[in-house]
């Protein structure tokens, strides 16, 4: 099988129903480490993979974010709160995490080492969830929204307000590209609680200008079942399982028996331990340089 044909044929890992395995597994960097073994195995001939997850709560900062001068108080604040930090590795902003934000990563073989553009990657991503959300007979926008959370290029919104964050992470021989989807809940909420990390975070330092952090506002920010419906009215987070199921829908369109089998026989799935050693070094590696 090429890897033109691996890409095409996605193996569906999905962890949205996890939820003991989730409050067992409370580190925030478990899912990123899955994704970053599981991208290694993909470059070295394992199937592409939609790996589906959620976690109960968790603060995941960018790079960027953990270089603010006061992103350690901001990190303790959350904590005391509930929230379980973390950085990560892929690019982006700040994100909250919860059971009605589905994260979908795509792990996918490159077809050539050289291949940078990212673009591509992105629209790989965006062509998903639309085809998911068809069903909703709403346009889905791409484009970045003012006052929104991690902000960038491919904001994915509708009627002018940000569901859908995409962000990226490339190896040598195959790359993730990572959606979080608020699709359950108020997007509102989820927006004052970025914009208060940053105020502490940024709070206090003379050298931090507004160009250093996304200035988060309440108004920018909406879930989809807010926006489109999507859940039907029913509580809790129906429509995060209403969005996973929509994305399973449009990839196993795409599958056949005989793709799937050889995908099945070609996964690798990473150990517990080396899931846990890969959260050491990404914790290691991946920090925040406290100066509060």
């Amino acid at each position: 099988m090429t890897k033109e044909e691996g890409a095409r044929e996605l193996l569906v890992l999905d962890r949205m129903g996890d939820v003991a395995s989730m409050h067992k597994n409370m580190d925030p960097l478990y899912s990123f480490a899955l994704d970053e073994l599981l991208c290694r195995s993909t470059g070295r001939g394992g199937p592409a993979i939609c790996h589906i997850w959620r976690h109960p709560r968790a603060f995941i900062m960018g790079l960027r974010d953990s270089r603010l001068p006061g992103a350690g108080e901001a990190q303790r604040w959350l904590e005391s709160d509930g929230w379980a930090a973390a950085v990560r590795h892929s690019g982006g902003a700040a994100v909250p995490l919860d059971l009605g934000v589905v994260n979908v990563s795509l792990i996918l073989p490159k077809t050539d080492t050289l291949d940078f553009h990212f673009h591509s990657d992105f629209e790989r991503m965006y062509e998903l969830i639309r085809a998911a959300l068809a069903d909703t007979g709403r346009q889905i926008d791409k484009g970045e929204i003012a006052g929104a959370y991690c902000p960038g290029d491919y904001d994915l919104s509708i009627g002018g307000l940000k569901f859908c964050g995409i962000a990226q992470r490339r190896q040598t021989h195959a790359y993730i590209v990572q959606a979080f989807v608020i699709a359950a809940g108020s997007g509102r909420e989820r927006a004052q609680l970025v914009r208060s990390f940053y105020e502490r975070a940024a709070a206090g330092a003379l050298s931090v200008t507004a160009a250093d952090y996304p200035a988060v506002t309440d108004t920018s920010t909406a879930s989809l079942e807010e926006l489109a419906g999507l859940g039907g009215g029913a509580a809790g987070d129906a429509a995060a399982i209403a969005f996973a199921d929509a994305v399973k829908r449009v990839i196993r369109a795409g599958q056949t028996e005989e793709g799937m089998r050889r995908a099945a026989a070609a996964l690798d799935m990473p150990s517990e331990e080396q899931i846990r050693e890969m959260i050491c070094t990404l914790r290691e590696r991946y920090t925040i340089r406290d100066r509060s």
